[in-house]
């Protein structure tokens, strides 16, 4: 019985299990960051201004990823789809970790004093009272929104509803945009999450594909032969 669970729902459980380990392990650095860290910054970091109302798609980011996984998990009847985008997204995830932990990491981009007074930036004020600038490379939020778009534009039933594959699009860049207008992370944490996600990208996408492709060949063959 225990057997049969595990074959079926197995692959479900890898999200909810994984998500406890990350969190351990993300907590793990945070506490850390107090015996110092190597400071991340690009010049283009100083010419981009802090918007307080970039604050709203960086809050959405937790939604956005949250739908995509419990979509592909319960609705998409394709199970390597579901599994494609968990192996993108653990990857990603894990390695971000690894760097984190051999490469303490962090900036000091954060205003000090903020431009404007209102409901945004008492938002942004909580986020910064909330999240560290520490363990920033590479972003998380720029990777994993870019896992979860590429995931949503490979699925042939998400392609086919018009507004779902252009609106991820735009949620993507607007959560990307939001990293280093709220000061989150610097222009070097987004090209490296961009950099990660395209190796993954070609080995489960690509290449992974490629396998399956060779094995079910292989396999078709053998059968009528």
């Amino acid at each position: 019985m225990i057997k049969t669970f595990i074959k079926k729902y197995g692959i479900y459980m890898v999200v909810p299990v994984y998500t406890v380990l990350y969190l351990l392990a993300f907590h793990l650095l945070e506490s850390r960051t107090a015996h110092g860290f190597h400071v991340i910054h690009a010049s283009m970091d100083s010419s981009i201004p802090f918007c307080e109302y970039f604050i709203v798609p960086y809050l959405l980011w937790f939604f956005f990823i949250a739908a995509t996984v419990l979509w592909f998990m319960f609705k998409d009847k394709e199970k390597k789809e579901y599994t494609r985008l968990i192996i993108n997204l653990g990857i990603g995830m894990t390695l971000f970790i690894l760097i984190s932990w051999i490469y303490p990491n962090g900036h000091f981009l954060r205003p000090e004093v903020f431009p404007r007074e209102n409901i945004f930036t008492d938002m942004v004020r909580a986020l910064y009272g909330a999240d560290t600038s520490t363990n920033i490379f590479p972003s998380i939020h720029v990777y994993n929104s870019v896992a979860a778009f590429i995931a949503i534009a490979h699925n042939e039933t998400l392609r086919k509803k018009k507004v779902v594959v252009p609106g991820a699009f735009v949620l993507t860049v607007l959560i990307i945009l939001s990293t280093v207008f709220l000061k989150q992370h610097t222009v070097v944490d987004v090209i490296g999450a961009f950099a990660l996600n395209f190796v993954v990208y070609i080995l489960v996408y690509r290449i992974g594909d490629n396998r399956v492709t060779v094995n079910n060949k292989a396999y078709s063959k053998a059968e009528h032969s």
